[in-house]
């Protein structure tokens, strides 16, 4: 019995579920028409503004290509190649063709398809700019290696002149001090002449009629040979000095007063050199005189003679 009146409450069970199910989907199929019957009578009432929604979306696309592709061109600019002022008139064109896109209303299909083939050939510009611009960063970087090699052969040679120069005008100050004339043995004498012509040594002021001074040239092989000059500078006890009182200037800001010049052939081999200073008229008189043997500017060395 139970049995049976559970098969029965399951049967009538099912029966309700069935007759709600056929109702629920009778109300989903009638819901599902009728939005369809209305979406199809919007888009029958908007067909008209389809045509025209579609072409300004199509500017909005220009334009905002336009915007990326003057982007691409003020960071090519920022490059600083030989390229920028013609990559800047490129930019200006741009700009230029955005502000009648941004003025253009209601654009036609033909102007669309105008300002689109001008978005292309801008496109290729700028792909062709931008090979030109990769090219030349290439070369300038290629330039800027060789300067920069350049530059380290250049230090290198410098370095090299700069060590040669310090070596030769080291060698120069060798040659031109080994070939230097040494002077010694200076020395100073009074004469005095007898009634014969001849002439002996004297230390009295008042039979001296001379000063005879002589010094010696060592030998040197380096040295230039020919004729060689000196001066001999004789002073008095007033300082003043004796015989042609002669000045001369050697062009480096350098002057002597000279009393006479000796001058000798000199070959390379020692000399003994000598030259008179001649009282003329007059005498000399008591005191101290004193010689300096000078090799141009330059003091050899002096002596002294005292006369009684």
């Amino acid at each position: 019995m139970k049995k049976q009146y559970k098969d029965k409450w399951l049967k009538a069970l099912l029966a309700v579920f069935f007759v709600f199910g056929i109702g629920a989907t009778v109300f989903i199929f009638s819901k599902e028409s009728n939005e369809i019957v209305e979406k199809s009578k919007e888009g029958s009432s908007s067909s008209g503004n389809l045509k025209l929604s579609q072409e300004d979306l199509a500017q909005k696309n220009i334009l905002d290509s336009l915007t990326n592709l003057k982007l691409a061109y003020d960071q090519a600019i920022l490059e600083k190649t030989e390229l920028s002022q013609q990559l800047e008139i490129e930019r200006k064109n741009i700009e230029n063709l955005m502000e009648i896109i941004k003025v253009s209303k209601n654009p036609s299909v033909e102007q669309i398809h105008i300002y689109r083939k001008q978005l292309s050939d801008m496109n290729t510009a700028l792909v062709s700019k931008g090979i030109e611009v990769k090219n030349l960063k290439s070369q300038n970087k290629s330039l800027l290696t060789e300067i920069e090699s350049q530059n380290v052969v250049m230090y290198q040679q410098k370095a090299e002149n700069d060590t040669l120069i310090s070596k030769q005008k080291k060698l120069e100050s060798t040659l031109k001090d080994a070939s230097r004339l040494s002077l010694n043995t200076f020395k100073v004498i009074a004469l005095r002449e007898k009634k014969s012509g001849k002439e002996l040594e004297t230390d009295k002021a008042k039979s001296a009629k001379k000063l005879k001074v002589s010094f010696s040239i060592n030998g040197n092989s380096v040295a230039k040979t020919g004729k060689r000059v000196f001066y001999i500078q004789v002073l008095d006890q007033n300082n003043t000095v004796l015989g042609e009182n002669k000045l001369i200037e050697f062009g480096n800001d350098k002057a002597l007063v000279y009393s006479f010049i000796v001058s000798v052939d000199f070959q390379g081999k020692p000399a003994n050199v000598y030259g008179i200073l001649d009282s003329g008229d007059d005498h000399f008189v008591k005191g101290t005189y004193f010689v300096n043997f000078f090799d141009k500017q330059e003091i050899m060395g002096s002596a002294s003679i005292t006369l009684e």
